[in-house]
């Protein structure tokens, strides 16, 4: 057994038994249970109000966030942890549904852009008024209130950390 896993309190796993009743495994799977059904519940909420889905309102954040002129394909890809390919796919379907454009890069001229339609930026906004309401009610009302503001602190935390370990995709 590591020193530190002795100041952690943790015994070396040594059955299945063990790691399934592990206290750091049983606390990942809690967090990683709790994301999986929000983002369940709280997509739904997205594609049932606005008639998009989750990961189009995240492509539609991400493309408010940064503005004009827009981002490359791949940049899109590298936020949301998708091959370029899968990135284009989802463009595609958006800008069908007439909520993106792809304009020419104006620091590259064979390059494109995605970028924002006013159906996009309309979409974007009714969208996040439906969100916050349901954030607050799945994800901050179950919380005490002294709780919520470090929990969201913690969060981001965690998140930077992830982000940084992530390799940079193709």
């Amino acid at each position: 057994m590591g020193e530190q896993d002795q100041q952690d309190g943790q015994r070396e796993i040594t059955t299945a038994k063990e790691a399934a009743d592990d206290d750091l495994v049983l606390a990942f799977g809690r967090l990683q249970g709790a994301a999986n059904r929000l983002e369940y519940i709280l997509g739904r909420r997205i594609e049932e109000e606005c008639g998009i889905s989750h990961l189009m309102y995240e492509v539609l954040l991400i493309l408010g966030r940064t503005g004009d002129p827009g981002l490359s394909m791949r940049a899109i890809g590298q936020e949301q942890v998708l091959t370029t390919g899968g990135a284009t796919r989802l463009v595609d379907r958006m800008e069908a549904a007439g909520l993106v454009q792809r304009v020419t890069d104006p620091a590259d001229r064979r390059g494109r852009l995605v970028r924002l339609t006013p159906l996009g930026e309309e979409t974007a906004v009714r969208a996040s008024r439906v969100h916050v309401e349901n954030i607050k009610r799945y994800f901050l009302e179950p919380l005490p209130p002294s709780h919520r503001q470090r929990f969201a602190e913690d969060l981001r935390i965690l998140s930077r950390a992830a982000r940084s370990s992530l390799p940079q995709l193709p």
